[in-house]
């Protein structure tokens, strides 16, 4: 597998849908199908249209190009798949427990859609980033040399061209070929017991993706998935009136814009870059979350418990954009913190540890109204951390850079005492 293979954005091919009433049974109208075929897939069967994902389910992009095309090739050669286990509502709707990425790569086989396609198009608003573009050009253009397009298979049942008798076998297979499903019987409860149980196993879930689906309904939480998409993608807060929605997306991309964009290009060759440079998705959510987390001094993820109207949302997301324009922007609060001396090494990587510190230190200024004093010192203060940041040190010696925050944070009052 290629070392930087992109991973490759699903997550818009199977809708979401809430698990509905807790406690509510599973539907049991006769017994559940055991197989699907590719065409139960295609949006206009009675099967695709009523699969779903639940709200709590992580994001469909954990596979990467090479993985995708391998396992599309593995279908079409008839290889071993592991089932799909489902769980039925009473409402009708199939939803996926475990096998959520493998049924979103043969979907976007199927619509050609890899994060770019007319359904992701949907899905984002149209917002599609410039790395998820690359993933879906790449994957395409793997399949499109090594198996072939859903399209490229269509015609030649009818007509067997000049073509690799390969795909002459995949086609006349296709018609044959069944994922084999399994069912979760029992209610609601059951049904969400079992996707924590088993996607804990095989496949587990990142420590930070596990935190958000147990507080998925927290303010922390949902502020954390609207800032991570910029205001696009699944509706997490969706049961919010309009207002409110609408709100928690500007909200959401405006704070979007100020920590991440510009986006940052390796090696750096501007002075213009992100307050955080580039991070993989999950790290990315992760620094996302005790943002949020640091700036409303939250302590434990679920310590405000749920919003069911939005407004603790709301209120969390202005107040992290206020940090956010504090540290750098046009707004007339700023400091204009310049993240190259502030945020990343002398390598052009992102120093989380400093970050998470100057985000508690701006907090500390702002309480103890000693913004001037810092004000006073800022020259000589961004001379001594720029010759010798010991940040790096300070982090090692607390285990992380969350850890450490409190601690950079006393190191960066330290040097504007000594400086007053």
């Amino acid at each position: 597998m290629a070392k930087d293979s992109l991973k490759v954005y699903l997550d818009a091919l199977i809708c979401r849908e809430a698990f509905e009433v807790q406690g509510q049974q599973g539907q049991n109208m006769g017994r559940n199908i055991a197989t699907i075929s590719i065409r139960d897939l295609e949006k206009n069967s009675f099967f695709y249209p009523f699969l779903r994902k639940p709200d709590f389910q992580r994001e469909t992009n954990e596979w990467e190009s090479q993985k995708v095309c391998e396992f599309i090739k593995s279908f079409l050669d008839g290889d071993l798949i592991p089932s799909v286990i489902l769980w039925r509502s009473s409402s009708s709707y199939y939803f996926v427990i475990d096998g959520s990425h493998r049924l979103s790569s043969l979907i976007a086989w199927i619509n050609d859609d890899y994060g770019d396609g007319k359904i992701s198009k949907e899905f984002y608003d149209g917002d599609i980033t410039e790395e998820q573009k690359l993933a879906a050009q790449e994957v395409r253009k793997l399949i499109k040399t090594t198996i072939g397009s859903y399209k490229d298979y269509q015609p030649l049942t009818q007509h067997p061209a000049q073509v690799d008798p390969k795909f002459i076998e995949r086609a006349r297979n296709l018609g044959a070929l069944a994922i084999q499903l399994q069912w979760v019987e029992g209610n609601s409860e059951k049904a969400e017991a079992s996707f924590f149980k088993i996607n804990q196993q095989a496949a587990p879930i990142g420590e930070t993706e596990m935190r958000l689906l147990l507080a998925r309904k927290t303010p922390n939480g949902v502020a954390a998935r609207a800032i991570m998409r910029s205001g696009n993608g699944h509706k997490y807060w969706s049961d919010f009136s309009q207002d409110k929605q609408q709100e928690i997306e500007e909200l959401a991309q405006e704070i979007h814009q100020l920590i991440f964009e510009p986006k940052l290009k390796n090696p750096i060759k501007t002075l213009d870059v992100p307050i955080v440079g580039s991070l993989s998705a999950p790290e990315k959510l992760e620094v996302i979350l005790e943002y949020v987390n640091i700036v409303n001094d939250i302590e434990v993820d679920n310590q405000l418990g749920d919003d069911p109207t939005g407004e603790k949302t709301v209120e969390l997301l202005k107040n992290c954009k206020k940090v956010a324009q504090r540290i750098n922007s046009n707004h007339p609060s700023s400091l204009g913190l310049h993240p190259i001396i502030y945020f990343y090494t002398s390598a052009g990587k992102p120093k989380i540890g400093s970050f998470y510190g100057i985000v508690t230190l701006i907090l500390h200024l702002e309480k103890t109204k000693y913004f001037s004093q810092f004000i006073k010192v800022r020259k000589d203060f961004e001379w001594v951390i720029w010759q010798d940041d010991m940040v790096p040190q300070i982090v090692s010696k607390n285990g992380n850079a969350l850890k450490a925050r409190e601690k950079v944070k006393d190191f960066y009052i330290k040097i504007i005492d000594k400086l007053l």
